[in-house]
C-alpha cells in the first residue's frame, strides 16, 4: 500500500517550503564577520574546555552511567580491528 500524504503537511506552506529546500551542508556556526582565525580558535578551545569540565562533572554526580560508559567504550576498543 503505498504511503498516503499526511493532511497537515499539504495544508501548511512552510512544511511545503521545507520539503523544496535543499539540504544543509555546513552544520557548524556561520562565521562571524570580522572575526579572525585565532579568535575562532580561542573561542572553540574555549568551548572545548567547558565541555570537558561538563562531562567531568557529570561523571562526579553520575558515576553509574559513567562506569558503565567506560565498559562501554572498552568493550568498542576491543572488538574493533585495526
Amino acid at each position: 500500500m503505498p504511503e498516503l500524504p499526511d493532511r497537515e503537511s499539504e495544508q501548511d506552506p512552510s512544511i511545503r517550503e521545507a520539503r523544496k529546500a535543499p539540504p544543509l551542508r555546513n552544520l557548524g556556526a556561520p562565521p562571524v564577520p570580522g572575526e579572525t582565525g585565532a579568535e575562532r580558535r580561542r573561542r572553540r578551545a574555549q568551548f572545548l574546555r567547558d565541555l570537558a569540565a561538563a562531562r567531568e562533572l557529570r561523571d562526579r554526580v553520575q558515576p553509574r552511567r559513567a562506569r558503565t560508559a567506560r565498559l562501554r567504550h572498552a568493550l568498542r576498543m576491543r572488538t574493533f580491528r585495526w
